[in-house]
């Protein structure tokens, strides 16, 4: 039986394009250019890439990339915009909960919820961190953003969506149950996939707050943690969390140091 993301992102390649929340591609790699010095030689991976929006706009700035994602369909969409652009991407069929590479990338990257945190347990969650970081070079970056634990404790989830959802957007979150005991929202989501059929899921998806996702980096040795607020293309290091960013940013650096790695 196929999970709600797998549903989800079967056929929704391109009205997830036209969703409000992709505007913010071009500043959001600009930050991503920045963090990593403008250093072309960095090679990168793009972890639950979708469609390619980050992974086309770093390789059109000079950077290697491979996009990985679990869905065939967001990635077929994906290679027909970097053929489009011109540019090349090695985008593969991976599920990032398994993946094969060890010491190989300078930078991974997940955004937008690219896997984690949408999976049903935490162990699944864990290791998409645990594959992120061994794809790692020592020394190596990992930026991506989750969803901020913080933001429901304080404020509705359905206010929330109601109020960011754009007219052109195809998916919307209806109603939903947050559980304080779990920090999951066990919500009913409705999209209209490419095809025009209006499809109901039922979602479940995982908030963390922020001494979680630092204990979790840590135990993954990780160092030089820093968590912030992600606002739509727009990340800074200047942007402190607050209980009003629905989402957490996160960039973190692999030890580089003989004697400091962690099992």
């Amino acid at each position: 039986m196929k999970k709600w993301y797998e549903e989800l992102f079967e056929n929704y390649a391109c009205k997830y394009d036209s969703e409000s929340f992709t505007a913010g591609t071009a500043g959001e790699c600009d930050f991503i250019e920045k963090e990593i010095g403008f250093d072309k030689s960095k090679k990168i991976i793009d972890i639950g890439c979708g469609t390619g929006r980050h992974s086309i706009e770093l390789a059109s700035r000079g950077y290697s990339v491979a996009g990985i994602d679990l869905s065939e369909s967001m990635l077929d969409r994906a290679r027909e915009k970097a053929e489009k652009k011109g540019v090349k991407v090695s985008f593969l069929k991976h599920d990032a909960r398994d993946l094969p590479f060890r010491e190989e990338f300078d930078l991974a990257i997940m955004l937008c919820e690219g896997g984690f945190p949408l999976m049903e347990t935490d162990r699944m969650n864990y290791r998409i961190l645990k594959n992120g970081a061994e794809s790692l070079k020592k020394g190596g970056k990992f930026i991506f953003t989750t969803l901020n634990g913080l933001f429901p404790i304080f404020n509705s989830l359905k206010k929330f969506h109601d109020s960011v959802s754009g007219k052109e957007d195809a998916c919307y979150y209806e109603e939903g149950r947050f559980d304080l005991m779990t920090f999951r929202d066990y919500n009913r989501t409705v999209f209209e996939d490419d095809d025009g059929n209006v499809r109901e899921l039922k979602c479940s998806e995982r908030y963390y707050i922020p001494p979680e996702i630092r204990w979790l980096l840590e135990s993954l040795g990780f160092e030089k943690i820093g968590i912030f607020g992600a606002k739509l293309g727009a990340f800074s290091r200047q942007d402190p969390l607050t209980p009003e960013d629905f989402e957490m940013l996160v960039v973190a650096e692999k030890i580089n140091k003989k004697g400091k790695d962690r099992k």
